[in-house]
């Protein structure tokens, strides 16, 4: 083991002992969420809607996306937004629980590992600067430098930027004034991430707008594919 990943190691153990995690769902004391409750987390499971990546009865479009001219290659996430794992994203966005980042990003990292995804970079979607000065933080930046530690992708986090602030998406009605909401929200600084795949990072996807918009900007850019991953998906 590396000096540097030692002498984390025992920051990380220090700061146990001196503030000792609980569990989100059942309160007991080692870790944000306890071996028994993550039996409890609420997997999606297949067969998916290859693009957006919802529950189908079949592994092929489902009627939305059949529709819908999205430009990014598809939206993967190992969990349903529900049950605990919604509390944990509202814990991680709305609380300031940041260091629960380690855990959920934990599970991005083993759903990669199940299903590999093409990525030669993590870019995790942005908030408007008004959003991020009022929240100080980026929930999704959290997650991306957590699954980079864990899967060795760099992270590219400030090429793709919000250019516009927009109403949350959670507070916007219909899947087409979530798409009008967002609709070039999103642009590139520059072409660095032109012939990469890349990996969008999130904490959930709803109607899955936000995501392609993200890949509109990124694929205008000349990244060669956008895929986007996220804690949970919205069923």
């Amino acid at each position: 083991m590396s000096m540097l990943r030692q002498a984390a190691k025992l920051k990380r153990e220090a700061l146990d002992l001196l503030f000792p995690k609980w569990c989100i769902g059942c309160g007991r004391e080692g870790d944000f969420i306890c071996p028994s409750c993550r039996k409890l987390l609420p997997l999606l499971i297949p067969p998916l809607c290859p693009q957006c990546g919802r529950p189908q009865p079949r592994s092929s479009l489902c009627p939305s996306c059949a529709s819908w001219q999205a430009t990014i290659d598809g939206i993967r996430a190992p969990f349903r937004f529900e049950g605990l794992v919604r509390s944990a994203i509202h814990q991680l966005k709305y609380r300031n629980l940041r260091a629960l980042s380690e855990t959920l990003a934990g599970f991005l990292g083993d759903y990669l590992s199940a299903s590999p995804l093409p990525a030669a970079v993590l870019v995790p979607v942005p908030i408007h600067d008004q959003r991020l000065r009022e929240r100080g933080y980026n929930q999704s930046s959290l997650l991306a430098q957590e699954l980079a530690k864990l899967t060795g992708l760099p992270i590219v986090a400030d090429c793709l930027i919000r250019q516009r602030p927009a109403l949350p998406q959670a507070r916007t009605g219909t899947v087409a004034e979530r798409r009008s909401n967002v609709a070039g929200a999103f642009t590139c600084r520059d072409q660095r991430l032109k012939s990469e795949p890349v990996l969008l990072i999130d904490d959930v996807a709803t109607s899955g707008a936000t995501l392609d918009a993200c890949s509109a900007a990124l694929k205008d850019a000349g990244a060669s594919s956008v895929w986007g991953l996220t804690l949970a998906r919205e069923i």
